[in-house]
């Protein structure tokens, strides 16, 4: 993961968390910092109260692993620090990441608790990149989590994503219009993206050109003798049904019809957006312009399309900002990256997990893979199952499912299909994934989240999905909870 820096890529290998540094030092100088160590980042609870989320943000783990080095400038403050080994700061000068790394594809649903990216390496090194997986993963999984609610209340309307200016950041504009294409929307008004991902960039004008001009008349003639083939007229800035539709028919028979083209929409940006758009749209059609499109945008959400389409609003497409590219409804995803094993002299896996008086922050210890069941007759997803990855499991045969915290919940599963969903990222250090286009991506995501039942992707109180455990992994989990000593 790297921002443009100048006419240079920045390096963001030192994009860390101090204590990763602090740690790393102790694992070196303790003489552990070849001792191989087990993480894994989950995440606790679905956004909004969902009943799932995207997963997004591998291509940006991929480049930040492949470009992960010290420069002289990095060793330099810290050797100045005065804080730090100078046999610790030599081993950063010449780094060498060597980690095995697992993920979830960009665009598959994921649920909580269960392992979405794995590593497994040096201590030294797996601890070391924690900050950088979950800033990529989490921010990206968020906002393409958020895009494709909105996406879903749109009910097969497109929706664009208008929120450059109100990101956190110029890399939250960037790395948040390439997430919401994931999730689903059609284009982005942030050109950069297009540039750098293919993503559509959309837009129509400002109030501001219909200010400059003496007249809103005027300033849509201009634009559509300009833009003939691509004209969308803001209609808003003055009164939309007193002046702006009527301007925008008026500007449509006089520039564009003798010319043989045909308007691409209006755009309603204040007012009751409902209503406006239903008289629009019956002044639109009654001037021959029934293939013109209504666009609707100001600050809204799931919920407010939901609420308009279902009292008949007339918009074709919606322009979502703020509340899309900030989340600002949940605005933390909440990945956490946890140490769950390491390894003895004899290379065996020791199993380590994380207690708490919260019991939602129990860790799921062990290396471990995650399977995805799906019935062959519908084609949907029925649970997942988290194993233990040495564990060998005859997914030929009917398979009983449990809860893991109300084990006499048992379900017996016949003709299905499990498939693993942590595939291989990294090898000892060297990548070995090619990320697929952000379109097929796009694709994928929809495809999968359309494997999920309806009562799952409820805005409220969403069908809980269920994530289960081995019987194996649930027994080396419980009994180290029962040999816990205080």
């Amino acid at each position: 993961m790297s921002l443009l820096h100048g006419d240079e890529k920045q390096n963001l290998t030192m994009l860390t968390d101090f204590y990763e540094l602090s740690m790393a030092n102790g694992y070196f100088t303790g003489g552990l910092k070849d001792k191989t160590a087990y993480f894994d980042m989950f995440f606790r609870g679905a956004p909004d109260g969902g009943g799932f989320a995207v997963m997004a943000g591998i291509e940006q783990v991929i480049d930040y692993l492949n470009n992960l080095h010290f420069t002289e400038g990095d060793i330099a403050y810290l050797k100045a620090k005065n804080l730090f080994d100078d046999g610790f700061l030599d081993y950063l000068a010449n780094f060498d990441f060597a980690c095995d790394v697992w993920g979830i594809p960009e665009g598959m649903p994921i649920f909580p608790h269960e392992p979405i990216i794995s590593v497994r390496g040096p201590v030294i090194q797996a601890q070391f990149i924690e900050t950088m997986i979950l800033l990529a993963v989490n921010h990206q999984s968020l906002i393409a989590t958020k895009a494709n609610r909105i996406v879903r209340a749109a009910g097969g309307c497109s929706v664009m994503e208008f929120g450059s200016r109100r990101a956190q950041g110029y890399d939250g504009a960037i790395y948040g219009a390439r997430a919401a294409y994931i999730g689903g929307c059609v284009g982005t008004a942030c050109t950069i993206a297009e540039r750098d991902y293919g993503i559509p960039a959309l837009g129509t004008m400002a109030h501001s050109w219909v200010q400059l001009f003496d007249s809103e008349l005027e300033a849509f003639k201009a634009f559509a003798r300009e833009y003939p083939g691509d004209c969308t007229l803001l209609v808003d800035t003055y009164n939309t049904l007193k002046s702006g539709i009527p301007n925008a028919i008026r500007a449509f028979n006089e520039e564009l019809v003798p010319r043989g083209f045909r308007p691409k929409g209006v755009r309603i940006d204040s007012g009751d957006i409902t209503y406006l758009s239903i008289k629009a749209r019956e002044m639109l059609d009654a001037a021959g312009f029934s293939d013109c499109k209504i666009i609707a945008s100001n600050s809204l959400d799931e919920y407010i399309i939901r609420d308009m389409l279902m009292q008949g609003a007339k918009a074709d497409v919606f322009g979502v900002g703020e509340r899309l590219i900030t989340a600002s409804s949940d605005p933390v995803f909440g990945g956490v990256y946890k140490l769950v094993g390491v390894e003895d002299a004899a290379g065996h896996i020791q199993p380590r997990i994380k207690l708490s008086e919260n019991v939602s922050k129990l860790t799921i210890p062990g290396f471990k893979q995650v399977y995805r069941l799906y019935n062959n007759k519908t084609g949907k997803a029925m649970a997942d199952l988290i194993a233990l990855r040495d564990e060998s499991i005859d997914f030929t045969a009917p398979y009983e499912l449990f809860d893991p915290d109300h084990t006499w919940k048992r379900k017996t599963v016949e003709n299905y299909t499990a498939k693993p969903l942590l595939v291989p990222i990294f090898e000892k250090g060297n990548c070995v994934y090619s990320s697929p286009s952000l379109k097929d991506i796009r694709s994928f995501a929809a495809a999968q989240i359309d494997t999920l039942w309806p009562e799952i992707k409820r805005f409220e109180n969403p069908q809980n999905y269920y994530v289960d455990l081995s019987e194996r992994l649930w027994n080396v989990r419980y009994n180290m909870l029962r040999s816990y000593k205080v």
